[in-house]
């Protein structure tokens, strides 16, 4: 057997080099580097931060209860917010009402349920969703919601990118309708 060293193996030096230090473990404190600190965004960019800030509009009640009317002809909407690159909508459903089996083309979204009880038929089936109950979509995520119950509902949508076309889907799948938003 040959005792000379392999030449594959890395050198091993009797004096390592010691790791650099960075800014926070020289200072310790986190507050104490200003320059490493992220401001707070203004608006949201994860899917994580549109949740928040779907919960966060869900919870100020004042803030959007008195806009809500209900209209048996059609479904009632308003925009609650715009920023950039996303929008928010306020919705509501009296007994019966639905979307219509859609996607929201490229933008994906979050679902938040305020008041009442609305069904998303999805490809899983039918799942009820209760005041406070949140969906978030991927672009071209196919589903319809209905409110089934007797009471009216009351839903905030918030689209990031903000919503520019909502392709409707029929009973035929030889059909598709593009409708703008």
């Amino acid at each position: 057997m040959n005792s000379a060293p392999n030449a594959l193996a890395p050198a091993v030096s009797a004096t390592a080099p010691t790791a650099v230090e960075s800014d926070l473990q020289i200072a310790g404190d986190i507050l104490s580097v200003q320059h490493l600190l992220q401001p707070a965004r203004e608006h949201p960019a994860t899917v994580a931060e549109f949740v928040g800030l779907a919960r966060e509009i869900a919870a100020d009640r004042a803030g959007w209860e008195h806009l809500v009317r209900y209209d048996a002809t059609t479904r009632w909407y308003h925009r609650l917010r715009t920023g950039p690159g996303y929008e928010v909508w306020l919705l509501s459903w009296v007994p019966g009402q639905g979307s219509g089996r859609h996607d929201h083309g490229d933008s994906a979204g979050v679902l938040t349920v305020l008041d009442g009880e609305l069904t998303e038929h999805g490809a899983r089936g039918p799942l009820s969703l209760g005041p406070g109950a949140q969906r978030v979509f991927a672009p071209g995520y196919d589903h319809e919601v209905v409110n089934d119950t007797l009471d009216g509902a009351v839903s905030l949508h918030v689209y990031f990118p903000g919503l520019t076309e909502m392709p409707m889907r029929h009973c035929s799948p030889a059909r598709e309708d593009h409708v703008p938003a």
